[in-house]
């Protein structure tokens, strides 16, 4: 007796029906996951008949069903295999349908328009400070405006002598009385350019290291002395004690300098 190959034998299980469907229909797993929203991963694994990423049979029906439909097959005939291979069709549930379409790949929330919260802040913000304007310029401490003055310009707001500040004054005797006599005090400014500016102290500690900008100053003070280097020497403006040194060095580059409490001397 003959043994032949029954339709059963030659049917293609679900996985390889939907895999030779969606190859046919020159759909690749991305596209396929980008139409039905089924994730990649279970894509793949269907295909390969390994139904344990979806989570049980109820949810393996649902991605069938889906799947099916994206390569252009029937779904039913995949379903009824399905069942017949795992056990036969459960008593249908009606949690299956929302418990199924979370599994899919979900969109995005939509974000709060701010754009469109800050607009209609600002809205606010102009209209509030319009109506004060109206509202208030209607009020007068002598009764009603006349009407000849309601277009006459405000006079401009004059400045009481005492807010205006005189421009800062050279360092005087005064100024140089102030200084405390136990420490010696140096204002470097970068008048003509940039100047780079380093400081030590007499146990060689490190006080000051930094590029001034022109027009930028640094103030240094220290009880016994400070050791200085100027780079850019001649664009430099230097007060020692609250005394301005006229020649620094010999108008080099970079000059050294070290300077102790009492009048300006150069080291």
């Amino acid at each position: 007796m003959s043994i032949g190959n029954s339709p059963e034998a030659d049917r293609p299980s679900v996985g390889r029906a939907i895999q030779q469907a969606r190859i046919g229909a020159g759909l690749t797993v991305e596209e396929v996951s980008t139409t039905t929203r089924v994730r990649i991963p279970i894509v793949q694994a269907i295909e390969q008949d390994d139904f344990s990423r979806c989570g049980g049979d109820v949810y393996a029906r649902g991605h069938i069903r889906t799947l099916a439909r994206a390569v252009s097959l029937d779904p039913r005939p995949l379903i009824d295999q399905f069942d017949a291979e795992h056990g036969g069709r459960p008593t249908p549930t009606e949690l299956a349908a929302p418990i199924f379409e979370a599994e899919r790949i979900r969109s995005e929330p939509r974000r709060p328009n701010w754009t469109a919260a800050m607009i209609a802040a600002i809205v606010a913000v102009v209209g509030f400070a319009g109506f004060t304007l109206f509202t208030g310029g209607d009020k007068s401490n002598n009764g009603p405006i006349a009407a000849g003055d309601a277009h006459a310009k405000a006079p401009a707001p004059t400045r009481h002598p005492s807010t205006i500040k005189p421009p800062l004054p050279e360092p005087s005797d005064s100024a140089v009385a102030g200084l405390p006599k136990d420490k010696v005090t140096i204002k470097v400014t970068a008048r003509d350019g940039q100047s780079w500016v380093s400081a030590k102290d007499a146990n060689g500690k490190l006080l000051e290291d930094s590029l001034l900008k022109k027009g930028e100053s640094k103030t240094i003070t220290d009880k016994k002395r400070i050791d200085l280097v100027l780079g850019n020497a001649p664009a430099v403006q230097l007060y020692v004690n609250g005394k301005e040194v006229k020649q620094i060095g010999e108008k080099g580059p970079v000059e050294r300098l070290s300077y102790t409490p009492g009048d300006p001397q150069a080291g």
